[in-house]
């Protein structure tokens, strides 16, 4: 507790020194402009009540991630200490939920220029939450935090505490992906390096701030059981904290002297400092505390005053992340005018005009899908080596169709395929066809749950739930079961096509960066539990027959091609609204792009269909055969009881009296 009262001190008095430093504090504006004053209240509320917000938040998440992944469990339900810290996420999401409907206040009262409550006029409020996504962003968050305080206050269950762990980071998103990034130049990269910090830092802080409240009351090996795996997940929150603080930096600071010259670019460096000391602290865990409290496990002291620092620390970032939303930017890395409408939608300038070579010299990297490509590899070959180490082996095959996957999935969304793809229809279209298609082909190929199987050890029964236990729980669950029906794997595969693009989701699509993202990773999800339902080789609920999914297979290619039909022939543009809106000063026309889109549909989505019904006849093939020599085998050894009751048939037929049934 001393850790925590400790980082919260921290924080209060940064966030007034960031404040004063960084030319963000409230001041009283001329008699003149009195008219749009929010007032003082205003000023000093608004970051206070964010500062509580993003605590509060984190202090959720880190409760949550506690009695779901790190404190003891049996019989699927979390121990004492788990549903302590479940009472914890309950009353943090409470004042969460709270903070964030202050902060809503206190962003319309700055926002209209008027001090509270005056400025919480239904035609005010109305006005901006149509004009500004971050209001709405708080509203949604307020909702999603009222949610998780009533279902962590009921929860029974480990299941239930993992959804809400789950449902609490996606809370962190809405107000993380608004502010600065929106709408400025860079804000594709903004809006998703933005997100990745916020779930990486709050994982961190607020899993130790667990740790600490709650792992008092943990014997020994408990502790050391929690101890542990918080410090592999906190190596790789470093990580990501680290990598998307960089970009966060290079977008919004943009060059070394704004960095050095600019009060925004001084607190950065400050953040930049506070992180360095934090992975200093993060090693001195892992080469001395962990170890000894590993060998006396009665022996907490040193690992909790260290952990006390860390959260201090911690505070004062978070208090810096609060003092930077306030504090104004020097400059878009792009070096484009952000009243520029391409600049606006995409978050980069109208690209050259489109060659082959621009695949290659036009890269922009997708922060999203690259950490999902690298976190991807690095875990898959990390299976491997440690298997191999084991004296087992893993077929070389499996390795490099991952890996391949992985390497389609980075060229869909980080090559020049990524700028084009948001102007040019055709683009997109073979961006759609790589994630849809081709990329989950080789990754169901590749096995990663057989192998994670492989890997994972199996942890103690009564104990914390092990990360293979939680990957059985997923592959057995109901849930899986049912969005891998056919009925509705097909649905989702198929129809949604025509769902997306023959309505106008698809131009609201194109223009919301983030639902955007949603979109690329529909395509990714929806073909993977596709193809695993065809040729997957991981374990899972019961798939038809080799002849059911031969005719589920060209029944989703005729509903392909047919798609590819409609957007060859159709005389109507698909989001024209969008397209016209950036003007696209060179290429073809419109419909022209389009139609070659709809003939890459219909020509190149056969390929890997080709490819698929190849592979499912060679695994009906290699299935057959390995029934037929287990039935060999069972023959040979007297054991074929199908053999022996068509014998007792035969005989039954010989004897004159009553026909014997079949077998």
């Amino acid at each position: 507790m001393a850790g925590v009262a400790a980082g919260a001190v921290a924080m209060v008095v940064t966030l007034v020194v960031v404040l004063k430093a960084g030319g963000g504090a409230p001041k009283r504006l001329p008699a003149e402009l009195a008219g749009a004053d929010p007032g003082l209240f205003t000023g000093w509320g608004l970051p206070i009540s964010r500062l509580i917000c993003d605590t509060a938040g984190v202090a959720t998440v880190g409760a949550l991630l506690a009695a779901a992944f790190l404190f003891p469990a049996a019989g699927g339900k979390p121990g004492a200490a788990g549903r302590r810290m479940l009472r914890w996420a309950s009353a943090a999401a409470w004042v969460w939920c709270a903070a964030s409907l202050a902060q809503f206040a206190f962003t319309v009262s700055d926002l209209i220029g008027r001090p509270l409550p005056g400025a919480l006029s239904r035609h005010n409020v109305s006005n901006v939450i149509d004009a500004v996504p971050q209001p709405r962003a708080l509203l949604i968050v307020a909702g999603l935090a009222f949610a998780i305080a009533i279902g962590a206050g009921v929860a029974r269950r480990l299941d239930t505490s993992a959804w809400l762990a789950v449902l609490a980071l996606g809370a962190l998103l809405p107000v993380a992906m608004t502010g600065h990034a929106h709408g400025s130049g860079g804000h594709d990269l903004a809006t998703v390096s933005s997100g990745l910090h916020v779930l990486g830092v709050s994982a961190w802080v607020g899993g130790l701030a667990a740790l600490l409240v709650g792992g008092r009351r943990l014997a020994g090996r408990e502790l050391v059981t929690a101890v542990t795996r918080y410090s592999g997940i906190a190596g790789l929150c470093l990580v990501v904290v680290t990598l998307s603080g960089v970009v966060n930096a290079y977008v919004r600071v943009a060059s070394w002297g704004a960095l050095l010259d600019s009060r925004y670019g001084n607190l950065v460096i400050a953040k930049v400092v506070a992180l360095v000391v934090l992975a200093g602290l993060g090693a001195a865990h892992r080469r001395f505390t962990i170890r000894r409290l590993t060998a006396s496990p009665g022996r907490r002291r040193p690992f909790l005053r260290l952990g006390a620092a860390e959260v201090a620390v911690m505070g004062i970032a978070i208090a810096l992340g609060a003092g930077l939303s306030r504090t104004p930017t020097p400059a878009s890395a792009d070096g484009a005018a952000t009243d520029d409408p391409v600049v606006s939608i995409l978050g980069f300038p109208m690209p050259s005009p489109f060659t082959a070579g621009r695949i290659v010299t036009g890269a922009r990297p997708d922060l999203l899908f690259l950490t999902i490509v690298l976190l991807g590899a690095w875990l898959y070959l990390t299976g491997v080596i440690r298997l191999r180490r084991a004296g087992a082996s893993w077929p070389a095959g499996r390795t490099v169709s991952w890996l391949l996957g992985l390497a389609v999935i980075a060229f869909a969304t980080s090559s020049g395929l990524g700028p084009y793809g948001r102007v040019l229809f055709s683009v997109h279209m073979a961006q759609h066809l790589l994630l849809m298609m081709l990329a989950p082909v080789l990754l169901v190929l590749g096995a990663p749950v057989t192998l994670a199987l492989r890997v994972l050890p199996t942890g103690v029964t009564g104990t914390t739930r092990s990360a293979r236990a939680w990957l059985l729980r997923v592959v057995n669950s109901r849930w899986l079961a049912f969005v891998s029906h056919p009925v509705v794997t097909f649905t989702l595969y198929s129809v949604s096509l025509y769902v997306l693009y023959l309505t106008p989701l698809y131009g609201w699509v194109l223009r919301n960066h983030l639902a955007h993202l949603a979109m690329m990773c529909h395509f990714l999800v929806v073909g993977y539990l596709f193809f695993w339902l065809l040729i997957g080789v991981d374990p899972g609920p019961r798939r038809p027959s080799y002849p059911a999914r031969i005719m589920l297979l060209f029944l989703a290619s005729a509903v392909h091609t047919f798609f590819g039909v409609i957007l060859m022939v159709s005389n109507e543009v698909i989001g024209e609204s969008y397209y016209r809106l950036l003007d696209r000063p060179w290429g073809g026309s419109l419909l022209d792009v389009q139609q070659v889109g709809g003939g890459m549909a219909w020509s190149f989505g056969e390929l890997p269909s080709l490819a698929v019904l190849a592979a499912l006849f060679f695994q009906w093939a290699r299935t057959e055969e390995r029934h037929g020599r287990a039935k060999d085998a069972r023959m040979d050894s007297g054991e074929d009881d199908e053999f022996e009751a068509y014998n007792r048939y035969l005989a039954g037929l010989a004897k004159p009296g009553r026909r014997p049934p079949r077998p």
